[in-house]
């Protein structure tokens, strides 16, 4: 289903058995948050999902082997091009335990997901930054919703400021305080370190070695006395004439 707000169109797609909340009940917050946040984009896509789909989609693009709420694509088109902001990929069964858990209504907790989402889209990361993000996020659902913002840090349990870390076995854990800004130091120094350039060193040349074959012939050292001896020639004995002229 396509619709079109303000210029701003909106593609809806669904692939779970519950129901979303399509353009009559969050077209006009897509609406706000594309006039305040990206006034020069013209679209943006929303796909509801199951968790075995979200599963897979996060395990592909993020290297986590779990379902989450949203995940965020942003688009990159060129000029000219429809400007396309990027897809909404939201998992309905995660944003209903998430709202019974929160005690709102599915719609509720799904407006706080998009307005997480389009930040994203718009290049906040929470991950990266020292909780800006989530602060702009509360600004909005304030503004828009006119509503108290929900507690993302426990939907998600990540707290603002905490980092993803990369185990050698790939696996991530979420770190926070004195580890987080560890992690953040490390990568920094890890940035500004000269990539060095390993010169391999070069390989001497083997002399061929000697194939079967006769043995060299060893010149027995002279002595000087034989030396002495050839180095003398011979005195030619020259027989007696006759006194017979001829």
């Amino acid at each position: 289903m396509t619709s079109q707000i303000h210029e701003f169109k909106i593609d809806w797609s669904s692939r779970s058995k519950l129901r979303g909340p399509g353009d009559r009940s969050i077209g006009e917050l897509l609406a706000q948050l594309q006039k305040r946040l990206a006034p020069k984009s013209q679209g943006i896509s929303i796909s509801y999902v199951d968790d075995r789909a979200m599963r897979k989609l996060n395990r592909e693009h993020r290297g986590i082997n779990q379902s989450t709420d949203i995940l965020s694509f942003p688009a990159k088109p060129e000029k000219g091009a429809w400007q396309h902001l990027g897809d909404l990929v939201i998992s309905l069964p995660m944003a209903e335990k998430m709202a019974k858990k929160l005690g709102v209504s599915r719609r509720r907790e799904i407006e706080t997901l998009v307005i997480h989402g389009f930040l994203h889209l718009c290049g906040y990361d929470h991950e990266k930054d020292a909780g800006e993000m989530l602060e702009f996020q509360q600004l909005l659902e304030r503004e828009f919703l006119s509503e108290e913002p929900l507690a993302m840090s426990l939907k998600r349990g990540r707290k603002p400021g905490s980092k993803v870390k990369k185990l050698k076995d790939g696996t991530r854990v979420v770190v926070t305080g004195r580890a987080a800004t560890a992690l953040v130091r490390k990568q920094k120094i890890k940035k500004s370190k000269p990539v060095k350039k390993t010169v391999k060193p070069k390989k001497a040349k083997m002399k061929p070695l000697r194939g079967p074959g006769r043995p060299r012939k060893v010149v027995a050292e002279k002595s000087p006395k034989a030396a002495a001896k050839r180095a003398t020639p011979r005195r030619r004995t020259s027989r007696p004439r006759s006194g017979v002229i001829s």
